[in-house]
């Protein structure tokens, strides 16, 4: 969730992207076929596998392309296998065991084997809650899928301009300097008005009182991915995770939110 001041053109270029990407992604959200939406979020997963190996495992692409495809494989069996439990069991074995074997035969410096056997693991798990979004699209429809969003692109929005116009006392000063309680309490109101959004005009069927609940959930989650973002890139020295989207960073910069988003709403629609 950016909360950060910055250039008047920086702000002008994050608009104009939006403003260009968004009406995109609903055409292809609402008319287009299931499997041009699935071809993006892989996509979108692939370039966010690339980023956070990036930072994770610096000047070793085979241990990188090795990391994405791995997070590709996860992604493939939540969207393709995810009723085969067989699947799932040999995912959860061979995550840590591919993780072990890459740290071996791709030593580099003894004294980070540790976090890179880690993020070989972590990595590929959290990068893959992203196809939520296709699974919530196949069993729920794609309004759902633009409730969560709307939750995690209204909630950065809020937090934004809330930050940078209100912002006074730090949140997390020691990860993330710029980001501030008011940025926060502008992210849970902006994550608000798009549970207003969906269950007053292109959701009615969810109850008021469980989007709003859902709302201030993915608000504050999405604060902590985007802080936990934030402490990947401080301890890996680096200032952005990547520049592929004008005005908003890398493609991890912008998904931080929505991986947890993306989750927390598929959960929602398992369990209620």
């Amino acid at each position: 969730m950016a909360q950060e001041t910055g250039p008047r053109s920086n702000l002008a270029t994050r608009v104009l992207t939006a403003a260009v990407v968004a009406p995109l992604l609903a055409l292809l959200l609402f008319l287009g076929p299931a499997w041009g939406w699935t071809a993006l979020i892989l996509g979108a997963t692939a370039l966010s596998a690339l980023e956070f190996f990036n930072m994770s495992h610096p000047g070793d692409a085979v241990a990188r392309a090795v990391g994405v495809l791995l997070t590709l494989a996860v992604s493939a069996v939540l969207v393709w296998h995810r009723h085969d439990p067989r699947a799932l069991i040999t995912l959860v074995a061979a995550l840590p065991i591919v993780s072990i074997l890459l740290a071996l035969f791709r030593l580099g410096e003894i004294r980070t084997a540790a976090a890179r056997m880690a993020a070989t693991t972590f990595g590929p798990l959290w990068l893959s809650l992203l196809t939520f979004t296709v699974l919530l699209r196949e069993s729920q429809g794609p309004g759902y899928v633009l409730m969560t969003i709307t939750f995690a692109w209204l909630a950065d929005t809020g937090g934004y301009f809330a930050g940078r116009y209100f912002g006074k006392h730090k949140l997390y000063e020691a990860i993330s300097p710029k980001k501030t309680v008011e940025g926060l309490a502008g992210a849970l109101g902006g994550a608000m008005g798009g549970a207003l959004l969906a269950h007053f005009w292109y959701l009615p069927g969810i109850p008021l009182a469980d989007a709003l609940g859902l709302a201030v959930v993915a608000g504050l989650l999405g604060q902590l991915g985007d802080l936990g973002e934030s402490l990947l890139k401080r301890s890996t020295g680096v200032k952005d995770s990547g520049e592929i989207v004008p005005g908003h960073g890398g493609m991890l910069d912008r998904l931080d939110a929505l991986f947890v988003t993306s989750a927390l709403v598929y959960l929602y629609t398992l369990w209620r």
